[in-house]
């Protein structure tokens, strides 16, 4: 009898294990899901954003030009693309605000690419919450509202940007994934260079005048996307989804 008790101890004790640690596993599944929407200013400052956890975005930039555009945009409506995120010049958007409108009026999401095209690592502190400030009133002016990204113009940032980009409220979007299509390598070499694309990848492509092959090389670029069964999602609906990762930025 007392051989039967001293099992059940043993018994009770190893059923006492499994439900803390189930307790504790369901507690740090609760505390990882109350942080899906990252915060990008830690005790080492604001990072980058550069690619997620699940889900793809599409995100093009538009710095000038007034013929790619449009063609992308019709490109887009033509595959039924639901989600992209577009990082706009301000100095570009006040020049077509309709074409702005377009892209709001098809549901993509409008991200700022500074105000000039402007390197920022080269611009004092002052005068790149100039440029930025200058593109926000732009956006302001043109009724675009809740924008939360930004793209530094020429893609190359320090930490300045992104702690000048904070205080604004913005989170600072890279990529992943750079299709190199401004470069005109040919349709072919476009979707290879995005050929690779994988959950979580942001791909950079552009809808400025100097990317003259881009709308011939998407349609190929979703077919490859949808093969892979990959769903599209606007940069912000990729941040709040699932968990990012960001660089470190010197």
């Amino acid at each position: 009898m007392n051989f039967f008790f001293v099992l059940n101890g043993k018994a009770l004790k190893n059923i006492s294990l499994i439900l803390i640690a189930a307790f504790f596993t369901a507690w740090f599944l609760s505390i990882e899901n109350l942080a899906q929407i990252p915060v990008f200013s830690t005790k080492d400052g604001p990072k980058a954003v550069y690619r997620g956890e699940k889900d793809l975005a599409l995100t093009f930039n538009i710095g000038w030009g007034d013929e790619k555009a449009e063609p992308i945009l019709d490109t887009l409506k033509k595959e039924n693309v639901k989600s992209a995120t577009f990082f706009l010049a301000g100095s570009w958007a006040e020049r077509h605000p309709d074409i702005v409108s377009r892209i709001v009026k098809d549901g993509f999401e409008i991200g700022i690419l500074g105000y000039d095209y402007v390197d920022y690592q080269d611009l004092e502190d002052v005068k790149i919450s100039k440029d930025i400030s200058k593109a926000q009133e732009v956006f302001k002016k043109l009724n675009v509202k809740d924008i939360k990204l930004l793209r530094a113009p020429t893609g190359q940032f320090d930490q300045r940007t992104l702690k000048i980009a904070e205080r604004y409220g913005y989170t600072v979007v890279h990529w992943s994934v750079d299709s190199k299509d401004w470069t005109n390598p040919g349709v072919e070499a476009i979707v290879q260079n995005v050929k690779g694309v994988n959950k979580g990848d942001i791909v950079l492509l552009h809808a400025s005048d100097s990317a003259k092959q881009t709308a011939k090389a998407l349609p190929l670029i979703l077919r490859d996307i949808r093969a892979k069964g990959l769903k599209l999602v606007s940069a912000s609906e990729m941040i709040a989804n699932g968990n990012v990762q960001s660089k470190e930025i010197n």
